[in-house]
């Protein structure tokens, strides 16, 4: 049973006894029969609670538990502060305030007290990293930062691709990174809608992606924060995410190829995880032998292609015949791009 489901079921108990117990109130007063107006109105309070009851329980909670998750450190901290200063100068003002002559002395403390809360608490909210400079430099105060990537504050801005991919989490707690991991709000909103897609492969993509965005920031050892800062003059959010790279000279970590090519050409730095994995994956130089187990076709007549462990793909000239055998092939080309590596080899004379 799921919670959804559970609270529709508790819905439609509370909300079909509140209407019936309504009825029986409200009988007298319409001049009604007791038994069928409790009736029809239990009927309404159960029909209530089993479409709303989610809506009006389950679905803010998780809104809630989302938008604590997403928001910054920083940010929570300096709101929380804003709210408190807010807080602290209305009670200054209330006091004297308060003298004034009824309803005055009423209504007014009671008005600035929720202005001065609320635009003290978004003021610091907008300002957050302002604040935190102030902090660091005319206080001498720096807060501590994840234990491997202290000798850094390049700042690394993380895409949708590079999330959904995954392989970030990894090399983050390696200390490898050399960075702080940044996700842009535009960025994360992006992967709410792909999240919410209506096709079945994307939005598994995008809670895949949503997934690797908690664990890197639930992880200790790894230097990580969301910003707020967003080229609203800037409608997509590749050109967004260049634009915000070229202003904070931060570089762009991502698998998409094109995105790689459009920032290269605009002057941003990229780090594309793909030419990482080639650069750490096994060396295999021409004329050198290994096993490999042919597993499907391939384009070409004849053609047959299998695996590496690392998922490189190699493809075997006449070696169609070996489909679901293991042999021995021999290195003729690689070939090394961006998106992948390819491993082109054909049979060896070693007995198959």
């Amino acid at each position: 049973m799921t919670i959804d489901f559970a609270s529709r079921l508790l819905g439609l108990v509370i909300f079909g006894f509140i209407g019936a117990r309504l009825g029986i109130d409200i009988a007298p007063i319409l001049d009604i029969d007791e038994l069928a107006i409790s009736f029809i109105l239990a009927l309404v309070g159960v029909l209530f609670g089993l479409v709303l009851t989610p809506w009006l329980t389950i679905y803010p909670l998780r809104s809630l538990q989302r938008l604590v998750n997403e928001v910054p450190i920083e940010i929570l901290f300096t709101s929380i502060l804003g709210m408190l200063i807010g807080a602290l100068v209305s009670l200054l003002v209330s006091y004297p305030l308060s003298l004034l002559n009824q309803p005055f002395g009423t209504l007014i403390p009671a008005i600035v007290t929720a202005a001065s809360v609320y635009l003290i608490t978004t003021i610091f909210n907008v300002r957050s990293r302002e604040i935190w400079l102030f902090f660091e430099e005319w206080l001498g105060w720096k807060p501590k930062r994840g234990g491997l990537m202290t000798t850094s504050d390049r700042v690394l801005l993380l895409d949708t691709s590079v999330l959904i991919d995954g392989r970030i989490v990894d090399i983050a707690r390696t200390g490898f990174a050399g960075g702080v991991l940044t996700v842009p709000r535009f960025v994360i909103s992006e992967l709410h809608r792909v999240a919410d897609s209506t096709d079945t492969q994307r939005r598994n993509r995008g809670r895949r992606g949503l997934t690797k965005l908690n664990e890197l920031q639930k992880e200790p050892n790894i230097s990580f924060k969301i910003i707020e800062d967003d080229p609203e003059e800037v409608p997509a959010v590749d050109d967004k995410l260049i634009a915000l790279a070229l202003t904070l000279n931060a570089a762009i970590m991502t698998i998409d190829y094109p995105l790689n090519q459009v920032a290269a050409a605009q002057g941003a730095l990229v780090l594309n995880i793909n030419e990482l994995a080639n650069a750490v994956r096994s060396a295999y130089i021409p004329g050198e032998t290994f096993a490999i187990r042919v597993l499907q076709d391939g384009k070409e007549p004849g053609q047959g292609v299998g695996y590496l462990d690392d998922g490189t793909m190699v493809i075997v000239e006449n070696g169609k015949q070996f489909l679901d055998r293991t042999i021995y092939v021999e290195v003729t080309k690689l070939i090394n791009r961006p998106t992948g590596r390819i491993i082109f080899v054909q049979p060896s004379d070693i007995r198959q």
